[in-house]
């Protein structure tokens, strides 16, 4: 089937917002998988994965508000996990499903944590990629170091050099998929050039984030549905020993660890999606 392109309009602080999301699969499918991306990443990093899972599943990859094909905000301190949490929230009521499974890498990750933790939500399996409930101050300083800068390239093939170098923590990747995620990941500026496919101003909240660890535990203590955490081996945002206490506490999550990666394993190569369609498919 082929993969089709939609929005709805979200209600934000200061007036609506349209967030685009790819659609895969049939849409009278009543198993609905929700996908949701990294902080500076697109919904059309699931390609490879929405197409492996769209005979089982209907699925869904927003481009959460400021990325990709969605709107940028005039009021750049909106950029907030309320705010996204509370876009999802509307998509998911647009999709009009029972029981919706999710899929999270990083940031959207954290979307489903949140959702998850609410009484009454639609969440049936939550898989968690490379992100949990305390976020290190270390990684977060990472992300402040790089988050909003735009950097101009000259050519797509340049741009796709860098993703490469600066991508290596994704895991091997193949020359398709480089490209793909090059192409999905790039806006062309008025001079030609390519940048980065985000508002910068999303960097807006973490000029006056006090970097220190962020502990979301009594979120995660809430949650009940089946969960499956996946950890790149040598994440700096996913601590290792937060990861085995995510198996513990909360859902008691199931845990795998990717060895040769750190964060977030891409989910684009054919053993995890097979890790991720298994998971989500079995009983």
């Amino acid at each position: 089937m082929a993969m089709t392109s939609r929005y709805h309009r979200a209600l934000g602080p200061h007036g609506f917002h349209r967030v685009h999301y790819t659609e895969w699969g049939d849409p009278a499918n009543p198993k609905v998988l929700v996908c949701v991306h990294g902080l500076t990443r697109t919904g059309r990093d699931f390609d490879f994965l929405a197409a492996a899972l769209e005979q089982d599943y209907r699925v869904i990859c927003p481009d959460i508000v400021g990325r990709g094909q969605s709107d940028w905000l005039n009021d750049k301190a909106d950029y907030s996990y309320p705010l996204y949490v509370n876009d999802m929230a509307m998509l998911m009521a647009r999709l009009d499903a029972e029981r919706i499974d999710w899929v999270g890498t990083s940031m959207g990750g954290l979307i489903g944590i949140f959702l998850a933790s609410y009484p009454n939500n639609p969440i049936g399996k939550l898989l968690i990629n490379d992100v949990g409930p305390r976020i290190p101050a270390a990684g977060l300083r990472r992300v402040a170091k790089y988050v909003g800068q735009v950097v101009a390239y000259d050519s797509l093939e340049r741009m796709e050099n860098v993703m490469r170098a600066v991508g290596s923590p994704f895991g091997q990747l193949s020359d398709e998929q480089w490209r793909h995620m090059t192409r999905h990941s790039a806006r062309q500026l008025e001079d030609g050039r390519y940048a980065m496919d985000y508002d910068p101003g999303i960097a807006e909240n973490f000029k006056n984030l006090d970097l220190k660890d962020i502990d979301l535990w009594p979120l995660w203590d809430r949650i009940s549905c089946p969960t499956l955490v996946l950890r790149g081996a040598y994440s700096d945002v996913l601590d290792h020993a937060d990861a085995v206490a995510m198996t513990e506490r909360g859902p008691k999550a199931q845990l795998i660890e990717l060895p040769g990666m750190g964060h977030a394993p891409a989910l684009m190569s054919d053993d995890q999606i097979a890790i991720v369609r298994d998971w989500l498919l079995a009983d």
